[in-house]
């Protein structure tokens, strides 16, 4: 199944940052902001999560859910939501199985090195579990208001 923005979003069920189980499937009847980044704790990855804490409130009033998933462990997350103060779900996928499903595993190069990573995407799931909007390669400046106008557009 390909991630293509009309289609199913795959479901999935991954630990939060509590070692809870959560589904996306868990979600259905509402909007789901689901984001992925490369790492708990590195500076554009932290202000993208503020700026989503700081706009909880105005996804909150479009029923909206916001979903971070990174390769990170559990107890990393646990960190980095106490750090930040952050209201939202952080779920880890340390064997990057839900991000290879997403297309957002992929062969990254940085100092001349090549690795795997996350490349920062979101995904805009409708109340029906379909995705409505997919932004890859995202840029954080900007980019919570750019996803927040797009639950707007489809409401």
């Amino acid at each position: 199944m390909s991630v293509e923005v009309g289609n199913q979003a795959p479901d999935f069920t991954l630990p939060n940052q509590d070692g809870n189980e959560v589904s996306l499937s868990d979600f259905k009847g509402k909007s789901v902001v689901l984001y992925f980044y490369p790492k708990d704790m590195t500076p554009g990855c932290t202000t993208e999560a503020c700026e989503f804490r700081d706009a909880q409130e105005s996804f909150s009033e479009l029923d909206a859910i916001i979903i971070g998933v990174s390769p990170d462990p559990i107890e990393r997350h646990q960190k980095f939501v106490d750090k930040h103060d952050l209201p939202f779900l952080l779920l880890a996928d340390e064997d990057h199985k839900v991000a290879e499903a997403y297309g957002v595993w992929k062969l990254k190069k940085n100092f001349g090195k090549e690795y795997y990573g996350i490349e920062r995407s979101t995904f805009i799931i409708d109340p029906d579990s379909n995705i409505q909007r997919e932004f890859r390669k995202v840029k954080v400046d900007g980019h919570v208001e750019e996803a927040l106008q797009a639950i707007r557009d489809n409401q």
